[in-house]
């Protein structure tokens, strides 16, 4: 058995873009997860680590107490820029992106003509005119066509193909980090900057997947392998794996986009209300004018019209609920469904998140799953399961 594999198994995460091994693609960093002993799985067309030889649990809990290497090299990166790319992206996003100031980051969600979630990411403004995204993996050669698609005529949007993306997450990030890089102290969360490292130019969010305070950190593919060597070789950082971001980020109350987010979901639906600006709402200097924008702001407006609610969720048992686990009353009566659950590391008992009819949404509510047929049974519950320790100054 897999180390770690009572909290979360590889073989159930998600892996919605997974092709045959033969024509997976890998990262910069590839020879590197050999030479650390990483169990390599497919993942968003990629081959990415899983986890190391310390195990998923032993990186989940290193992360919330030291700082841990990932490599998200698999995202997609891109530049939009022009005169108009802060308008031509809010065309496309119910996101304040003209008033973003410089080095400063948003997240952001594509939205089809009927409020759906493309998929949802990071913006940062890195100049007056310069926009730098980060897409997810299995998402971004339709999110690039559909970007071009839409604004290709207005501005320039540049992939970013010899790119490599890693992320150091972890209460001892910072002090990590700042023996390579002392200037990535004064960035606060969903701050950013451009940094010389021995001569490589480095774009540096503060921000991650996790909850904790961390970075993300785009560099050269050609000088990722050194970086991660060097940051590798900082006393508290070790390297961790898909798993291991997971569990964190279901911790951290945040969606998987595919489980928790997909086309046929709207933002109000998932419970991602917060990341739409007054200034892009109803009454607002810019509202709409995004796809969807008149069943999202009604959604917004009237929660009457919105079907189903994604929450927390707790076991009351020491039992896992799975996505795609059945949730029911406790009569039976259908309730939603999970659509990510685990036994969770930090909290050490199942956690989930998933979709109930709004009535059944508060915190408190008392429904059961039904797991391999037994009914488990489960609690409605704020989010984050885990407190966030973003650094915010």
């Amino acid at each position: 058995m897999l180390a770690g594999c009572a909290f979360i198994c590889p073989k159930a995460l998600p892996m919605t873009d997974a092709i045959p091994t033969t024509a997976l693609q890998t990262t910069p960093l590839h020879a590197l997860h050999q030479e650390l002993g990483a169990r390599l799985v497919p993942f968003a067309g990629y081959e990415l680590p899983v986890q190391y030889p310390a195990g998923l649990i032993a990186e989940h809990r290193h992360t919330r107490t030291g700082a841990s290497l990932f490599d998200v090299s698999h995202m997609g990166q891109l530049l939009v820029s022009g005169p108009e790319a802060a308008a031509a992206l809010e065309g496309l996003m119910p996101v304040d992106l003209i008033d973003l100031g410089l080095g400063r980051q948003r997240y952001g969600l594509l939205l089809n003509d009927e409020g759906g979630v493309i998929d949802d990411l990071m913006v940062f403004r890195q100049g007056e005119e310069l926009f730098f995204l980060i897409v997810n993996g299995a998402c971004k050669a339709g999110d690039i066509a559909h970007i071009r698609a839409h604004i290709g005529q207005r501005c320039e949007v540049r992939v970013l193909q010899d790119q490599a993306l890693l992320a150091l997450q972890g209460p001892q990030a910072a002090q990590a980090l700042a023996r390579l890089v002392p200037e990535v102290t004064q960035l606060v969360f969903m701050g950013g900057a451009q940094f010389d490292w021995q001569g490589v130019p480095l774009l540096v969010t503060r921000s991650g997947y996790t909850g904790e305070d961390g970075f993300e950190i785009s560099v050269p593919a050609a000088n990722a392998e050194a970086l991660a060597r060097a940051l590798l070789g900082q006393p508290e950082v070790r390297p961790a794996g898909l798993g291991a971001r997971n569990s964190l980020r279901l911790e951290a109350g945040l969606c998987l986009y595919g489980n928790d987010l997909d086309t046929g979901t709207t933002p109000a639906e998932a419970s991602l209300g917060w990341a739409i600006q007054k200034v892009r709402r109803t009454g607002g200097a810019r509202a709409g004018g995004f796809p969807g924008a008149e069943r999202v702001l009604a959604q917004l407006a009237d929660p009457a019209q919105v079907a189903r609610k994604r929450v927390g969720l707790v076991a009351l048992e020491r039992v896992p609920v799975r996505d795609g686990t059945e949730l029911q009353t406790l009569d039976g009566t259908p309730a939603g469904r999970v659509t990510s659950g685990l036994l969770a590391p930090g909290v050490d008992r199942p956690i989930a998140l998933g979709y109930v009819a709004p009535q059944l949404a508060q915190p408190g509510t008392r429904l059961q799953a039904l797991v391999r047929g037994k009914a488990v049974p489960m609690e409605v519950t704020a989010t984050p399961f885990v407190p966030p320790r973003y650094h915010r100054g």
